[in-house]
């Protein structure tokens, strides 16, 4: 398990999911405190993802979030700088994120970082969000499974 202070990808802000945990690691990382595990994956993965989403740059992302200023008012600036999508857009992000790893492409890459984190026995964990919740101590052991 990692021993780190970022939210849930499931936590939200504005409606999405996923970017506050994002805010969380460019923050983390620009005061020296994300652990070098976190460190080849900034900018990729589901942080790409969501930039792409929002469409803004990730290293644009990152001078903004040095600058200062709450989640909200971040999300804005993407909102201004990138696009504003519409409810129905944020809903189908939201259920994309949500259920990454479970029965997609990312399925195979979830067994395995399974497997490494010595949870190959967990059938509770089908996401990379529950993969992410359970790796950070949020989600307990299942102990039926």
């Amino acid at each position: 398990m990692t021993n780190v202070s970022l939210r849930s990808p499931s936590g939200k802000v504005g409606g999405l999911f996923y970017f506050g945990r994002m805010l969380d690691k460019i923050r983390s990382y620009a005061k020296g405190e994300l652990p070098p595990d976190y460190h080849p994956n900034l900018g990729k993965g589901f942080d790409e993802k969501c930039v792409t989403f929002l469409r803004i740059k990730y290293d644009q992302l990152v001078e903004r979030v040095k600058q200062g200023g709450s989640d909200e008012e971040i999300l804005q600036w993407c909102f201004s700088v990138g696009r504003k999508p519409s409810e129905d857009e944020v809903y189908v992000w939201n259920e994309f994120m949500r259920k990454r790893g479970w029965n997609d492409e990312v399925s195979e890459t979830l067994k395995r970082r399974r497997q490494e984190a010595g949870m190959a026995d967990r059938s509770d964990i089908q996401t990379a969000f529950q993969f992410i919740d359970a790796d950070e101590g949020r989600l307990p052991k299942n102990n039926h499974g």
